[in-house]
């Protein structure tokens, strides 16, 4: 594999870092490192539970992170691919990739993957792949591409032309966290994809099997959800042969290493081994579609070939993406913004959709205005693309897109400065739209929390009270009793004119009803939670905020008790105080949304445990007092209780004194790699100390207390022969 690109990493910082997840270095490391500095680690009564401190000697030498899996330049962790047979057959799991392992299992929704409805699938080719997303701790990238709209859509696959495209970590949490499978891609072309394909296809079942196994074993390992097989050159007989074999075999590898594990074939070879793309599933392609979970069709198609790939498909016709390229290369339906003319005529025939290159919004309209662009084009497709509905909780969400021009927390700016991390993307809202009269769209000025907040626009019409804006589709039991947290500000100039609250809707079940109350509801009853001005007692500490609020923004704690139900709908009420004749136009902004069992709410959150550091790096300046430094955290912490992880400095200082927190990074697992952390420089004689914390993000983004954080206190010194960081 080359070399990785240079490329727009994180900042240098004055103290910090984060992501992981969480494992011992190989022996050979730890005694790499003991042969070249020596430190103890222990824990003083002085230092509060939790605490590890650590003492280490600057040492100027380089530090030796293989440039497969850090950026070469700046130690950062960095996603990547296999080129090749030889790496992919050679491939097998090494410490140094712990950062690229999802740390987001796949969230459930409904209806699930295997229903029978036709399936959206996204494929992301933008520019070669592993652009500024291979930096898996993020970038200080400006207006960078992301994608949001996981309600619409059901299978997402990152695409690029090297052998084997492994997704950049962010992609796979972000998807995950959103409950939408992310495919890898198998690829081979050309001339040396022949070469390759006569190498493990026509060499017999033993050849075949290594590379699906390996494949499967590599989906296994990284935790995402499998691969678009692509192959685009002529096959021997003997390799054309053994593909349908092969196929199977990768098929039932994936199926038994990932559970809800897909593999699709792209139209591309027919059975007798000739590169003829086909545009629809037909006799010359079907073995191979009969082989694996889905057919995934060029673009070139028209009307007759639907027609015919309906009928040969039979009951596995959702299984057939028909594709889409949104750059309209070819001769083709519709591209671009006339996208939705391609769609329409796949979804009349019943058909799955395969939209290719979506990124097109991004590299064909600029960078300037992307996220109007982007919910134009999702807009426009909106009537063909069903949406999936969340099915468990905690649902708690800030609505972040992964990126800003600043960061946010509790409704003050953490952090100026553009920032760009997938893996910070939040649970994506449905984004509706109707005509003139409502828009929701992202706002990058003003947050709660991250880098984004949801702006709501819309007018309530002269005859009604008030309007619903519909969040988030839910289809799962309510429990008895629910909490329900908002934080909003309204924007514009009659702000006391406006009232706004959540609602809650459930499907009949005809014995569902709320609280006490005996009659039954009606079908699709909608439920206005009780406002709780002051939260319960023994829930003031963890709901303290409710009806405070800061920085302009209000907070509002609501309860609701429910038997028999079924959670349908969450919109925000947006109402008006005073009926008026005329239509009223309103913004609203919303910070932060949760809906909580109650009782899972009270359970208090474990300790972060047993942090640790190793591969340090210390290096000169950036002013001739100071040091930087570079090093991986690890901690423990059980699985499952954290949603991600807050990595801070409380600073480096070599006299007595105490600074306050400052943000180093997200981590999505146990473990963050800290990156160019300015600290003091130490006189010959004395030692200074960086204090690192680690503080656990709950599912249900309650607060925890500090004294559960995990702490490492590095305790630093110059060594004792006189010789600086810089060897002299």
């Amino acid at each position: 594999m080359a070399e990785a690109q240079e490329g727009p990493g994180r900042r240098g910082k004055r103290a910090g870092a984060g992501a992981g997840a969480g494992a011992e270095e190989p022996a050979e490391a730890e005694a790499e490192r003991a042969g070249r500095r020596r430190r103890r680690s222990f824990q003083p009564a002085a230092e509060p539970l939790g605490t590890t401190v650590l003492h280490d000697t600057v040492s100027a030498r380089p530090q030796p992170l293989p440039a497969r899996y850090f950026d070469t330049r700046t130690t950062e962790p960095i996603s990547f691919f296999l080129s090749g047979l030889e790496e992919l057959l050679a491939w097998q799991p090494n410490s140094n990739d712990e950062f690229n392992v999802s740390a987001v299992p796949l969230a459930k929704r409904q209806p699930p993957l295997l229903s029978k409805r036709p399936r959206t699938l996204v494929c992301h080719d933008m520019r070669g792949g592993y652009l500024e997303d291979r930096f898996i701790q993020g970038s200080a990238t400006r207006n960078p591409y992301v994608f949001y709209h996981w309600r619409y859509i059901d299978i997402f696959v990152y695409f690029s032309h090297h052998t084997v495209t492994i997704p950049p970590v962010g992609w796979t949490n972000a998807a995950h966290r959103n409950g939408v499978p992310v495919l890898g891609t198998f690829i081979t072309e050309w001339t040396d994809g022949e070469k390759m394909c006569e190498a493990f296809l026509a060499g017999g079942e033993e050849a075949y099997r290594a590379v699906s196994d390996q494949l499967a074993r590599i989906a296994q390992h990284y935790r995402f959800d499998g691969w678009l097989v692509n192959m685009e050159n002529t096959l021997s007989a003997a390799a054309v042969g053994n593909l349908p074999p092969f196929l199977r075999h990768l098929t039932a590898q994936v199926h038994s290493a990932v559970p809800g594990g897909l593999v699709i074939w792209y139209d591309s070879i027919l059975q007798n081994g000739t590169l003829r793309w086909q545009n629809e599933l037909n006799e010359e392609n079907r073995v191979f579609f009969d082989a694996c979970d889905g057919l995934f069709t060029n673009y070139n198609w028209k009307e007759e070939n639907l027609e015919r790939t309906r009928g040969l498909a039979g009951s596995r016709h959702t299984d057939v993406y028909v594709g889409i390229d949104v750059f309209a290369r070819g001769d083709v339906i519709g591209g671009g913004f006339d996208t939705d003319k391609s769609l329409r005529l796949i979804r009349q025939h019943g058909l799955s959709a395969a939209i290719f290159a979506p990124g097109w919004v991004y590299e064909h309209l600029g960078e300037e205005n992307f996220l109007q662009n982007e919910n134009k084009f999702w807009g426009l497709l909106a009537e063909y693309l069903p949406t999936h509905s969340i099915c468990t909780l905690p649902l708690a969400t800030s609505f972040s897109l992964g990126m800003g021009t600043s960061r946010f927390l509790a409704g003050k700016e953490e952090e100026a400065g553009p920032w760009y991390d997938l893996s910070a993307q939040q649970i994506q809202p449905l984004y509706p739209e109707h005509e003139d009269r409502l828009s929701t769209s992202c706002c990058l000025q003003d947050a709660w929390c991250g880098g984004s907040s949801l702006r709501v626009q819309g007018t309530i019409p002269p005859s009604e009270e008030r309007v619903a804006v519909r969040l988030f589709s839910l289809q799962m039991p309510a429990p008895p009793k629910l909490f329900l947290t908002l934080l909003y500000k309204l924007e514009g100039p009659h702000l006391d004119e406006f009232r706004v609250a959540l609602e809650l809707t459930t499907w009949d079940s005809g014995t569902c009803h709320e609280g006490n109350v005996t009659s039954l509801p009606e079908p699709n009853s909608r439920h206005h939670p009780r406002f709780l001005p002051a939260p319960p007692p023994g829930l003031a500490k963890l709901l303290a905020a409710c009806d405070h609020g800061s920085h302009g923004w209000t907070s509002r704690c609501y309860e609701l008790d429910l038997q028999d139900c079924s959670l349908r709908d969450l919109s925000l009420l947006v109402s008006r105080h005073q009926p008026s004749p005329q239509e009223t136009p309103f913004t609203c902004l919303l910070g932060e949304v949760r809906v909580l069992d109650a009782a899972s709410v009270a359970a208090s959150p474990p300790q972060v445990q047993s942090v640790t550091a190793s591969q340090l790096w210390w290096q000169k300046g950036p002013e001739a007092e100071q040091l930087s430094l570079s090093l991986t955290l690890r901690w423990a912490f059980p699985p499952g209780r954290a949603s991600c992880f807050r990595v801070l400095s409380q600073g480096a200082r070599c006299r007595q004194g105490q600074t306050s927190p400052q943000f180093l990074g997200l981590a999505q697992a146990c473990l963050y790699r800290a990156v160019g952390l300015v600290v003091p420089r130490p006189v010959a004689g004395q030692s200074c100390r960086l204090e690192l914390l680690v503080e656990p993000v709950l599912p249900n983004e309650l607060p925890v207390d500090p004294d559960r954080w995990g702490r490492l206190v590095l305790v630093y010194s110059e060594p004792a022969d006189g010789t600086s960081s810089d060897g002299h």
